[in-house]
């Protein structure tokens, strides 16, 4: 089961200069939902595919692509309370495991307060296989990277969005996995919790 996600816009509120100029780490967020059409947007930024031959958003060393980008809707209108992965050539978000696991994520993240309150965690998690089956070692850096590459991406769509977020690297790796309900490849990079700003 799933959904298909409104087409993302192409032309956003702001230039890319006056994103980069207003970006900032945000923690503090207003008890309001996202939109569906919002939560599109920030997924496209972060690993939409961009053209016919699978290209997205964010580079990848080979275009190996390593990153699964799973959300936490906690308070998004039009979407029922849950984990879900994103599939990036569908467009489509997949069921994962319906219910509030806000808390839990909470705690596996070391009780950090804007994870509680933001109406949607943005979760980034690599299979580190696909580049280092090519790459070797190295591949582990741009595996790095590439999360690097899509966190900025997600940044800068929020700001033009109206929205704050902030890059957490601080969690319990196996405890987020076995929440999320990850394969057991799938290693934790970043949490982004997005959340409306006055």
């Amino acid at each position: 089961m799933g959904l298909k996600l409104p087409q993302p816009s192409y032309r956003g509120r702001l230039t890319l200069e006056e994103a980069l100029l207003r970006r900032r780490s945000v923690r503090e967020y207003l008890p309001e939902p996202l939109s569906l059409e919002e939560v599109s947007q920030l997924l496209w930024a972060a690993q939409g595919v961009t053209d016919p031959y699978g290209f997205r958003t964010a580079p990848s060393a080979g275009a190996l692509y390593p990153l699964e980008v799973y959300i936490h809707a906690t308070y998004i209108d039009g979407l029922e309370t849950g984990i879900y992965r994103y599939d990036p050539h569908r467009h489509y978000l997949i069921d994962v495991k319906m219910g509030n696991y806000v808390r839990d994520i909470y705690t596996a993240s070391l009780s950090q307060a804007q994870v509680l309150n933001a109406p949607l965690l943005m979760m980034f998690f690599a299979i580190f296989g696909r580049t280092t089956a090519k790459y070797g070692k190295r591949g582990i850096r741009y595996v790095f990277n590439e999360v690097g590459h899509a966190g900025q991406n997600v940044y800068l769509q929020a700001t033009s969005l109206g929205l704050g977020t902030v890059v957490i690297g601080a969690f319990y790796d196996e405890e987020l996995k076995s929440i999320v309900g990850t394969r057991r490849d799938e290693e934790p990079l970043y949490i982004m919790p997005v959340g409306r700003v006055e």
